[in-house]
């Protein structure tokens, strides 16, 4: 029946099936391209050998046909003859054998002419070589091109990688005691994207997000919010063959420049379409690095980033924004796979990579962030992206939070919601006292983890989880009463813009964030810092040493992106959440597309847990007004009071009484000694700040030692000596 081809039918065959096989364990689904092609390359291969063998018809027997196209090359090419002229029938069997080539190999029928004629051509002159110097160099000359054809899918065509929606997943909100060991790296170079069908069970939209708080908050009355709350983006369908084209126009410019390359893969991210190419011998990477504005005119391109080479890759990456961009929503990352898989209550959605896989970033691990970049570059954006995950993922029992807001405008939404230690601090000044507070709790924990045997926060929560930590420590609080342990809450400080807490108090600021930034992690407290200056006038070197993990906006120039990354590359993002992010563990930059929450729907989040509060704060009110046997409702453990992290909290605090304060006696000494009721004296003399002596006049001026304040003008000292001295006599 197939004639001549009988021999290597079965060999096509086997190979189809098992190629359909291996489709069918990958993807889930049977694909009709294989038998298709191979079907239509039976028809043109049988009727161009009955063409081409002297067209045999039945009176030559079994025979004849056999040693051409067969039964089938009988109708095929007999039928064709008669309808049109034999070279019309040839050109249609030539014809349907191309496109049976493109069909199994992926490609267009032009591409396959071309791969064709280019084969030709080289083998004609690998021919010429070996009539001309000896058979060797032209068989190595063959054998290499045949290698490359058979390692790139689709001969010369290079693979397409578009991102495929990813289904929904619930995502479990991870167990308050992590282990201490590092989490996987959860953004690691991914495998070329596959075609998936959507696993059955997947979350709906407003599903609950699935809650494991460990033993000791197993009963929590916190409910997190619904994914609900958040939107998710539209799917965006990619023009394939334009970003084709658009890879062979950058070829045909570097070759242009000399420079020759083969296109091995095109990868389609939310904002940039990333080129991989493959160059060819003897030609230096610096001669594409150094063609950066050539290939964004080629392109019509704003600008393009070139990676050299890609990590892990024996290929050079060029980064072209794409025409028109993907808004990735905050939504879509933590319905993700990847969020499903984060177990820490730290890991927080950011965005998206090139490849189109969602990016979890465990603070816990980097331990603290810097973040910086333009006015505008989406700094703000992916600040509240951050603190939303955290809302949608953990408990207030789990984190806490300090929010420190000198613009006043960004982080007044999230006032009222549970985890917070405290408002949003907008003065820089009282800012400064915040970071003070943290640096003294971070010694508190020290101390306890010190007194209970632990090294880090993670082994002293699973202790306390397990029961092993109920006896008291052996001391007293201030009402006599035994101090008992606790469970320790992650700390998460967030500072939106340093640079105006650097003009007001840049010493002392700076002194907080590199103590916490060196100590604090084991103890639970990180911190997120970020700025819209990245000048080396805000981010100093002493905080870059300490804070290696970099978030990287778009910036104005290469000197701005050397101070954040300290190396280039921000100053080719395209802004509005276009971000490089740098982990501690890694040297090369990853491209991130970041998430994008609205604020309606921060407010419903924020607004969620708003509610919750309230709700407990009526129960617990109900179960006081009905004498309940079993004592109130604990809504929560807020901490320490909000005026102590906010205010002037470099003044020891003890029992609530001024006169045991021993600086505090230091100044009633000096001012009623002075009878000058000065606050800048009290600052040159006690080597205090501002905030500090005005703190130190106001409890003189409750204690009756001087009078109120008149503006700038010395206050009027209210006792003499001999009366502090009847004062002190007495206790007081």
């Amino acid at each position: 029946s197939v004639g001549a081809t009988r021999a290597v039918l079965p060999v096509a065959m086997l190979g189809t099936g098992l190629t359909m096989f291996r489709e069918r364990s990958e993807f889930g689904e049977i694909s009709k391209r294989l038998p298709i092609g191979l079907l239509m390359a039976i028809l043109s291969v049988t009727g161009l050998l009955h063409m081409g063998r002297g067209r045999p018809g039945l009176d030559d027997g079994v025979d004849g046909l056999g040693e051409a196209g067969g039964l089938i090359g009988l109708g095929v090419g007999g039928s064709l003859e008669a309808a049109v002229a034999p070279w019309g029938a040839s050109l249609i069997l030539i014809g349907v054998g191309l496109v049976s080539v493109a069909v199994i190999t992926r490609t267009t029928v032009r591409q396959t002419a071309r791969g064709a004629a280019r084969g030709a051509a080289i083998t004609a002159r690998y021919a010429a070589r070996g009539a001309a110097g000896g058979l060797r160099p032209a068989i190595r000359g063959v054998k290499n091109w045949i290698e490359g054809l058979l390692t790139a899918p689709g001969g010369d065509q290079p693979v397409v990688n578009v991102p495929q929606p990813q289904p929904p997943v619930a995502a479990p909100t991870p167990a308050p005691a992590p282990p201490s060991e590092p989490a996987a790296d959860s953004s690691a170079t991914p495998a070329k994207p596959r075609r998936r069908k959507a696993r059955p069970g997947s979350a709906d939209s407003g599903e609950q997000l699935t809650i494991e708080l460990g033993p000791a908050l197993a009963d929590s009355r916190w409910r997190l919010p619904s994914l609900g709350y958040l939107s998710r983006s539209e799917t965006r369908d990619v023009d394939a063959k334009a970003v084709e084209e658009r890879g062979i126009r950058l070829q045909e410019a570097l070759a242009a420049h000399g420079v020759e390359t083969r296109l091995v893969e095109m990868t389609v991210g939310p904002t940039v379409t990333r080129f991989a190419l493959q160059l060819g011998e003897g030609v230096k990477v610096a001669r594409i690095t150094s063609l950066n504005k050539d290939i964004a005119y080629a392109l019509a391109a704003a600008d393009v980033r070139i990676l050299a080479p890609i990590p892990g890759q024996q290929a050079i990456g060029i980064e072209v924004p794409n025409e028109d961009r993907e808004v990735v929503a905050l939504g879509d990352i933590l319905a993700s796979p990847e969020a499903a898989k984060a177990r820490h209550p730290l890991e927080v959605a950011i965005g998206r990579d090139i490849s189109g896989r969602s990016v979890m970033l465990n603070l816990a691990t980097m331990p603290h962030l810097l973040i910086a970049g333009a006015t505008g570059a989406g700094k703000s954006s992916c600040i509240n992206s951050l603190i939303t995950s955290v809302l949608m993922r953990s408990t207030p029992e789990q984190v806490r939070m300090i929010l420190i807001d000198p613009k006043r405008v960004e982080m007044g939404q999230y006032e009222g919601v549970p985890h917070l230690l405290t408002a949003p601090v907008t003065d820089p000044k009282k800012a400064a006292n915040a970071l003070h507070w943290a640096v003294r709790e971070m010694e508190r924990r020290y101390d306890l983890l010190s007194a209970c045997g632990f090294r880090d926060i993670s082994g002293y929560n699973a202790a306390f989880d397990r029961g092993d930590l109920k006896a008291p420590l052996g001391v007293v609080d201030d009402e006599g009463e035994p101090v008992t342990y606790e469970r320790l809450s992650f700390v998460l400080l967030v500072v939106d813009e340093l640079a105006d807490l650097m003009m007001v108090a840049a010493r002392d600021v700076e002194d907080s964030i590199c103590r916490l930034a060196q100590m604090a992690r084991a103890v639970g407290i990180h911190l997120v810092v970020a700025t819209q200056r990245p000048s080396v006038n805000v981010i100093t070197g002493v905080i870059k040493a300490n804070i290696p993990a970099r978030l990287a906006f778009a910036v104005s120039s290469l000197a701005d992106s050397r101070v954040i990354l300290d190396q280039p590359g921000a100053e080719r993002l395209v802004g509005k959440g276009d971000m490089l992010l740098l982990r501690p563990s890694s040297s090369v930059s990853q491209r991130i597309q970041g998430a994008w929450a609205d604020e309606s729907e921060v407010r419903e989040v924020v607004e969620s847990w708003v509610l919750q509060v309230r709700a407990l704060e009526d129960a617990a009110e109900s179960d006081e007004d009905s004498h309940d046997p079993t004592g109130p409702v604990d809504v929560i453990a807020v901490g320490p009071p909000a005026d102590l992290i906010t205010g002037d909290i470099s003044r020891p605090v003890v029992g609530g009484e001024s006169g045991d304060d021993e600086l505090f006696e230091q100044a009633r000494q000096l001012v009623v000694s002075s009878q000058l009721g000065s606050t800048s004296m009290l600052q040159r003399k006690l080597r205090v700040g501002f905030a500090r002596a005005g703190r130190l006049m106001d409890l003189m001026e409750e204690s009756g030692v001087v009078g109120p304040s008149t503006g700038s003008k010395a206050r009027v000292v209210l006792i003499s000596s001999e009366q502090l001295e009847d004062l002190q006599g007495q206790g007081y």
